[in-house]
């Protein structure tokens, strides 16, 4: 019985020995609990379902079970930035709300990912087809397009037009006498300044723009150069109706602002003013400023707050700064912007100001910006909703329709600029512009066909109608046109197109003998690059289509050419064809001589050519490039197979207006 008890008491002791380890094994695993995203950062995680508080407040995704980037090292590391990037956003969007003092906790979110067209729902994009059906010569139906009807503007439907689904909030706004320093707010009275280009207000000490000018020679040199190329040869100087009354100098300009945002808007007229509508302000001398940019800063508000984001952005993008104070300055005037904007439709009129803004927030940022940014903002596209619902409100089509209200009076320049923005970005998104047939009535009429694109951004009306109208085929190709019917009306509009080159003189370089810019000129070498790049838009639609085909080989060889004849450098108007270079360079061959003018024209245009959509056109072709170029290189005796420059900006998760 002894040696049975001596034996039993070992057994049990033995069995509670190996207990041990397991029972310190499941205490250890306990001590490790959490989810993996707050095991990543290092930070306690308090385990709520189903998400966690930490995960929950900076919106990033709680993840219980292993994730596949955990056991990878170089994932988890590019997880971790990620997170890093998502919490810097969502901090400056938090001093930017708490900056313009809302009302509300926060006003609607900004999309930290913006949506793609392959994932973006645009209820009146699908349908726009629909306009396509009307009297012109080449009539264009399916049985898949579907029509639609815009629905009157009111203000009770404007939040999603303007932000796609978010919620109305309201916003006390006021031309900020608040400053933080050390997140500390400190109250800054307001003065009443006036701005006088003649004595401009230095940047801070220290400051050196690269590759500028020194202070105030652009601006001269440009405007004499374009002054005393003013002869009979310049285009109609009263085309457009700006809506402001009468024109004002910049001593007239008086604002209301705070030492550092007076410093922004400085830097707008001196380096970025300069810069916007080149084409217009080479025919009409003067006039971006006096006419249309200097009244809106003063009589706009949401204008105003637009320009001065605009010019942050662009002063960061030229000094290559990083930090909050630069980010905090841009997203502050782009919520006032937008909170502007949301009370003038709450009260429902300052349907021409609502206009300018919303056009300014999706043109002006056209000229800044570099591709790698990544602070919150709305698509352009949502933008350009609320704008296509004002501009009808506004009765715009009809008014240029109507012979009775145009004949050769002056344009309304918010519908010429809507235009180029509505047929550009149809061309970006595979979609039908909005107003096709209103450009396809003026196309059509012999007494009543221009627009002013051609005074506005340099190409051609009529040539813009077409681009239309691809667009237009291009989105009923996209519902399941047959490829009899896709290649009849392609050959059509290769014919229209020739017909646009009838009368055309011989190709010449866009100045005299004395150097001096000759704008009409300029005219017709911009029209024939859009008209080019235009004809290699259309052959892209056609079943089977090859940048290896000798027809597109010589279609960019041709629009190389043309390009040549075009003024360069930060003076030029490279900038201005942005569309033109993405189209003719998306199918330009390996060692092709549009490649080697592209390299050229970038290292004469110097940082200028790093931002804008001049700089967004150059990454996006290094990126088709790449996949192109590696394509030929796996399969060179097969046709060279088309990858579509919209497919790799899908792939990318960029959502790009290039005009």
């Amino acid at each position: 019985m002894a040696v049975a008890q001596s034996t039993k008491t070992k057994t049990a002791s033995k069995a509670a020995n190996s207990a041990a380890p397991k029972q310190k094994t499941q205490m250890h695993r306990r001590s490790r609990t959490g989810c993996y995203t707050c095991r990543l950062r290092r930070k306690k995680c308090d385990e709520g379902s189903p998400m966690c508080t930490a995960c929950k407040h900076l919106g990033l995704v709680c993840e219980y079970k292993r994730p596949m980037w955990w056991s990878n090292n170089e994932a988890r590391r590019k997880h971790k930035d990620d997170i890093k990037m998502i919490i810097k956003r969502k901090k400056l969007s938090e001093k930017a709300s708490h900056t313009i003092q809302t009302s509300i906790g926060s006003p609607p979110g900004l999309s930290h990912s913006l949506p793609t067209s392959a994932t973006f729902t645009d209820p009146v994009d699908r349908t726009r087809s629909a306009s396509i059906d009307s009297q012109f010569a080449f009539n264009f139906s399916s049985p898949q397009s579907s029509h639609h009807e815009f629905a009157p503007f009111t203000p009770q439907m404007h939040p999603e037009f303007m932000f796609g689904g978010y919620s109305p909030y309201e916003v006390d706004i006021k031309t900020e006498r608040q400053m933080f320093v050390n997140d500390v707010p400190t109250l800054r009275e307001s003065t009443t300044s006036t701005f006088s280009a003649a004595y401009p207000t230095p940047p801070p000490p220290g400051t050196v723009m690269p590759s500028f000018p020194p202070e105030g020679e652009w601006t001269e040199q440009v405007y004499s150069e374009r002054r005393e190329s003013l002869t009979e040869e310049t285009y109609n100087v009263n085309s457009f109706d700006f809506a402001h009354g009468a024109p004002m100098t910049s001593s007239q300009l008086a604002l209301e602002l705070n030492e550092r945002d007076q410093q922004l808007l400085h830097h707008f007229v001196q380096y970025v003013l300069p810069t916007i509508f080149p084409i217009l302000e080479s025919n009409q001398h003067g006039s971006v400023a006096s006419d249309l940019i200097l009244p809106a800063l003063q009589y706009n508000t949401g204008y105003l707050h637009c320009c001065l984001s605009i010019a942050a952005q662009h002063y960061k993008a030229a000094m290559g700064l990083q930090g909050e104070d630069i980010d905090g300055d841009i997203m502050r005037h782009r919520y006032v912007t937008i909170s502007s904007l949301c009370e003038a439709l709450n009260r429902d009129e300052n349907h021409q100001q609502i206009l300018e803004a919303a056009l300014g927030l999706i043109f002006f940022q056209c000229g800044v910006g570099r591709v790698e940014d990544s602070l919150p903002d709305i698509p352009w596209h949502q933008h350009f909703q609320a704008a296509v619902s004002l501009v009808q409100k506004l009765d715009l089509p009809r008014i240029v329709s109507d012979p009775n209200e145009h004949s050769a009076a002056q344009t309304p320049f918010n519908m010429t600029l809507t235009s180029w923005i509505d047929i550009i970005g149809a061309t970006m998104r595979g979609r039908a512009p909005t107003f096709a047939h209103t450009y396809r009535e003026k196309h059509l009429s012999q007494t009543n066909s221009s627009l002013g694109l051609r005074e506005l951004m340099g190409c051609d009306d009529r040539v813009m109608y077409l681009i239309s109208e691809i667009a237009c085929l291009e989105a009923l190709k996209a519902d399941g046109m047959d490829d009899i019917t896709l290649c009849q009306h392609v050959h059509v509009l290769g014919d229209q197109i020739g017909f646009t080159e009838m009368g055309d003189t011989p190709l010449k370089i866009a100045s005299d003998a004395n150097g001096v810019l000759d704008p009409k000129q300029l005219g017709k070498n911009m029209t024939s690059a859009f008209r080019l790049a235009a004809r290699i838009y259309l052959c892209s639609l056609v079943p089977g289509f090859s940048p290896s085909q000798a027809s597109c080989i010589g279609l960019v060889e041709k629009l190389t050419t043309v390009l040549q004849h075009i003024p360069s450098g930060p003076a030029g108007f490279d900038r201005s064809l942005a569309w033109v270079y993405l189209v003719g360079g998306s199918v330009s061959a390996p060692g092709s001589s549009f490649r080697a003018h592209f390299d050229e024209r970038i290292a004469q245009l110097g940082d200028l050519a790093n931002f804008g959509s001049f700089g967004r056109v150059g990454c996006l072709l290094r990126e088709v490039w790449v996949q192109a170029d590696a394509q030929v290189s796996a399969a060179a005796e097969a046709p060279q197979q088309y990858i579509h420059w919209r497919d790799v900006m899908q792939m990318k998760g960029w959502d790009f207006l290039l005009i």
